[in-house]
């Protein structure tokens, strides 16, 4: 490996660092967005819709010209893609997480691999296994004491919350799976800028009865932060890393978010690890890695 080829694959390590940071303080910003003097989970989303519509979708169209104009063959699967990609999975992510806790979110998180290769061997395009079928139901299993926490009688305190974040996962993982078909005929950021832009339908409903200025600068610095990184300039990173070390890598990269969350949220807010969270933490990694040990495909960046 030439001089010139080490440092583009030490760039694109430390852009995949830089990345998941941005994507494990999203749920620390979005607390403080949620507090007194902030605002609401669907007006955090209506900002993230809006500010990457128009950010991405000025990109994309600087950049690709007329070629980053959708095929009328394909303007279905964009608008499909688009609402389970944006508009479920933003929405379902900031109410659950207004209802739950960071180090919950991001375990939640943790789920989207797993049900991502579900849905790819239901529809044929990943290979099932026994070792993968055990890594899938441990992983599934490790979801039961975050929902309930209370026993198995009734969801616990963030048990709601925490099921609002489930169906985000799923949610998102159908999305990586329909967009695959895209990804071999569109460049990436056109794929996600399509993927806001149709989802500004979504604004009708995340508007009306929200509180969509917040009072406090704490409020305004959060939502400044995650329209800036993780909505825009962290995606931009995965690509660029994308470019310049292996699918798998970036892949690998994604069990950082966890930690930095944890971190964040102990630092910040004094959030202790439960017992509950541990014994979800270690079914969820261990269960992620018998399903992951073959290298992934090539990624569509992820939208959080």
């Amino acid at each position: 490996m030439t001089t010139s080829q080490s440092r583009a694959v030490a760039s694109g390590h430390v852009a995949l660092a830089f990345v998941q940071v941005a994507f494990g303080l999203l749920p620390i910003f979005a607390t403080l967005v949620f507090r007194p003097g902030g605002i609401s989970p669907l007006g955090l989303g209506a900002w993230r819709v809006a500010g990457g519509a128009l950010v991405l979708g000025a990109l994309a169209a600087g950049v690709y010209g007329r070629g980053a104009i959708p095929a009328r063959a394909d303007l279905l699967r964009f608008v499909v893609c688009a609402w389970l990609g944006v508009a479920l999975n933003q929405g379902l992510f900031l109410v659950g997480l207004s209802r739950s806790t960071p180090v919950n979110a991001a375990l939640v998180m943790a789920l989207i691999p797993v049900f991502t290769f579900v849905i790819a061997a239901a529809l044929r395009q990943e290979a099932f296994s026994g070792l993968r079928l055990l890594g899938v139901l441990i992983a599934l299993m490790g979801l039961l004491p975050l929902l309930f926490t209370d026993g198995l009688h009734s969801l616990g305190r963030y048990g709601v919350g925490n099921l609002f974040m489930v169906a985000n996962a799923l949610s998102y993982s159908f999305y990586l799976v329909l967009t695959k078909p895209l990804t071999r005929r569109y460049p990436p950021i056109v794929i996600i800028a399509w993927s806001y832009v149709f989802s500004l339908v979504a604004l009708p409903v995340f508007v009306p009865g929200q509180r969509l200025v917040p009072g406090t600068m704490p409020a305004w610095w959060g939502i400044a932060y995650i329209v800036a990184f993780p909505t825009i300039i962290a995606y931009l990173l995965n690509v660029f890393a994308l470019g310049r070390v292996r699918a798998s890598t970036t892949a690998v990269y994604i069990y950082a978010q966890p930690l930095v969350t944890g971190t964040a949220a102990w630092f910040l807010f004094g959030e202790q690890p439960t017992h509950a969270m541990a014994l979800a933490a270690g079914a969820l990694f261990i269960g992620i890695w018998l399903v992951a040990r073959r290298p992934p495909p090539p990624d569509v960046a992820a939208i959080r």
